[in-house]
């Protein structure tokens, strides 16, 4: 018991505790740490929730606002997805005694108001130009100039030709214009060209024509003659033209109409300047019947006279 020493101990217990007094201190650190955190938590939850109360509180007073502008006449500014503000702008104004603008700053919602206004302006303005620019088509073949471009007329050949069945002074004949089947033509030639003459020849023909029947039997094309009152000659294509070649006109370019609209008369507007020179030349306005790099369209004999 000698070795004993109680002042010793009591270093040693005074030494411990002051480790858990230190330890102990650390651990209440922590927790307020840890219960500042959990409160943070917290609060920012609680915040969340009661921001999204006030939003759902902001669009229901938004709506019940919009509803009693709407009832008081006031116009409702569109604003971007995403705002929660409303801007509304009156369309009564107080009058003017003066006459003279009112002073002092624009109210924004007035100028929300002016450039939404100004902005459906120029979206009505381009909309307005986009109709304007598809109403812009290109004009039908009914509305274009009259002239012999609208014409089609082709070189074709007379394959074969016999007398109509029950018409004595027409000639019905196949003619090859160069396209996969020979076309049913109907001519009133019987009078002025002899039937062997019909046979294997190549002509001139309209090819765009309205379709018509002539005693029983449909008319796909029309022979070009010249013609006067007591004679007809079929017009001559050029030496090596074959059916199908295009007869063209210098000076009056443009492709045909596909058919001839007759409630137009184009064709009765087109055939009065149609005649033969005096070298016999098929011309329009002067400009010749041309088969392009073979030559020009003639009759046999007949010099200035009208051809159909």
């Amino acid at each position: 018991m000698s070795g004993y020493n109680p002042l010793l101990r009591l270093e040693q217990r005074a030494a411990e505790a002051d480790q858990i007094i230190e330890f102990l201190k650390q651990q209440v650190h922590l927790l307020k740490e840890k219960a500042a955190a959990q409160a943070s938590v917290k609060e920012e939850k609680k915040l969340m929730v009661e921001n999204a109360k006030l939003k759902n509180d902001i669009e229901e007073l938004k709506k019940q606002l919009l509803e009693k502008e709407k009832r008081r006449g006031v116009l409702e500014i569109a604003m971007p997805s995403g705002d929660t503000s409303v801007v509304c702008s009156s369309t009564v104004t107080p009058p003017n005694s003066s006459g003279a603008a009112p002073s002092g700053p624009v109210p924004a919602a007035a100028a929300a108001a002016a450039s939404r206004k100004d902005g459906s302006k120029k979206t009505q303005e381009k909309k307005g130009g986009e109709k304007a620019e598809k109403k812009q088509a290109p004009p039908s073949q009914d509305n274009v100039k009259v002239d012999v471009s609208r014409l089609d007329l082709r070189v074709g050949r007379i394959i074969s030709a016999e007398k109509h069945p029950d018409a004595d002074s027409l000639y019905v004949e196949q003619v090859d214009v160069g396209e996969a089947s020979p076309r049913t033509v109907v001519s009133g030639l019987v009078s002025h060209i002899p039937l062997a003459q019909m046979q294997n020849r190549l002509a001139v023909l309209l090819c765009n024509l309205k379709p018509a029947k002539m005693r029983g039997v449909t008319s796909q094309a029309m022979v070009m003659c010249a013609s006067s009152p007591d004679k007809v000659e079929i017009l001559d294509p050029p030496s090596g033209a074959q059916p199908g070649d295009r007869v063209m006109f210098q000076g009056f370019p443009g492709e045909p109409d596909k058919e001839l609209n007759p409630k137009k008369k184009v064709w009765e507007q087109i055939q009065p300047d149609l005649r033969t020179d005096n070298q016999c030349v098929a011309t329009y306005k002067g400009a010749a019947f041309e088969v392009a790099g073979k030559g020009v369209c003639k009759a046999q004999t007949m010099s200035n006279s009208g051809i159909k």
